[in-house]
């Protein structure tokens, strides 16, 4: 049983979608699958900036750090009582609530070393980050990878988990000073700047072509670039949806590969690889733990309210952004 009848959301308004309000609720009800979630923190991440227009009246967020408080009858890996942290399920409510469901199938035990408002800012980049390198591009050992925009949330875990768990020679790119600085302290070999020709800063480091290529950044806008810098049967990947069709024949005489991820796909689709994100998270929460990755979160957002929750979509929208922005609860 939920411990209130009632809890407390921070939707989107219903009559201006650029601003938020606090509304009052019935506790959501775990499904069979579900954990029922005492947020205690969440991040904001680019996907609540572009969904939020289309949700008046939701509570975006998904990711989230909190407590179970109550489990549906088939759940089987947590507890009433476990630290858990997620990045919930595009189709449902998002988390920026008191008390959250989801799926425990999507769900990882926090890492025992981070608080809630670290472990919140590390769920969907890592996801993102794990399932691109490890599904899409099947990343070997000792390759050569670059980074289309390393700095953000994402990019800088790919890079981590590159550098740090396959010890490929990792290429990051950052346009500003604090942006590079940041990227080399993630771990990146090279640093290059994507605002420039990026051919030519790869020739100066002795490199025609990468083998692998992960754009976090621009896909209509870089396309032509990873094109004529993918090796000869390399393989890319891409988080970021275009705006137009993309010339996908420039890849042919090069047998090489692009692909999309979307860390959000097991969940929409209910996919039979579902459960393997609740392996990546405690798989991950086991690498923050033993000092292997390190945490994203550079802002502090304070406590969740609307006005900080409003300022926040404009900073993550801004493309500014260094890794990850997260609000206790």
């Amino acid at each position: 049983m939920a411990p209130t009848q009632t809890q407390k959301a921070l939707v989107v308004s219903p009559t201006d979608t650029s601003r938020f309000e606090f509304v009052e609720r019935e506790v959501p009800q775990p499904g069979p699958y579900d954990l029922l979630v005492e947020v205690k923190a969440v991040s904001v991440n680019p996907v609540d900036t572009k969904v939020r227009a289309r949700r008046p009246g939701k509570a975006l967020g998904w990711d989230a750090s909190g407590v179970v408080v109550a489990r549906g009858s088939e759940v089987k890996c947590f507890r009433e009582g476990d630290e858990v942290f997620y990045a919930g399920d595009l189709t449902r409510e998002g988390t920026n609530a008191s008390l959250h469901v989801v799926d425990e199938r999507i769900v990882g035990h926090k890492p025992r070393k981070l608080d809630h408002l670290h472990a919140a800012s590390i769920p969907l980049t890592a996801l993102t980050a794990w399932e691109g390198l490890y599904e899409q591009l099947r990343v070997e050992q000792g390759k050569t990878l670059l980074v289309i925009g390393a700095a953000g949330g994402v990019g800088s875990l790919v890079v981590q988990l590159a550098r740090r768990l396959t010890k490929m020679t990792v290429i990051g790119t950052a346009s500003r000073d604090t942006t590079r600085e940041w990227v080399k302290k993630m771990g990146a070999d090279h640093v290059v700047n994507h605002r420039e020709n990026l051919p030519a800063q790869l020739a100066a480091l002795g490199l025609k072509n990468v083998d692998f290529i992960f754009c976090c950044v621009g896909t209509d806008a870089h396309f032509e670039t990873m094109a004529e810098l993918i090796a000869p049967g390399g393989r890319i990947v891409s988080i970021v949806e275009p705006e137009q069709p993309l010339p996908m024949g420039k890849l042919f005489g090069k047998r090489a590969s692009f692909s999309w991820e979307l860390m959000f796909t097991k969940s929409m689709y209910k996919t039979p690889d579902m459960a393997s994100q609740q392996t990546i998270l405690d798989r991950v929460a086991d690498l923050l733990d033993e000092g292997v990755l390190t945490s994203t979160l550079t802002v502090d957002a304070g406590v969740l309210e609307p006005a900080a929750l409003a300022e926040a979509h404009r900073t993550v929208s801004s493309g500014k952004m260094v890794g990850k922005l997260a609000f206790r609860l």
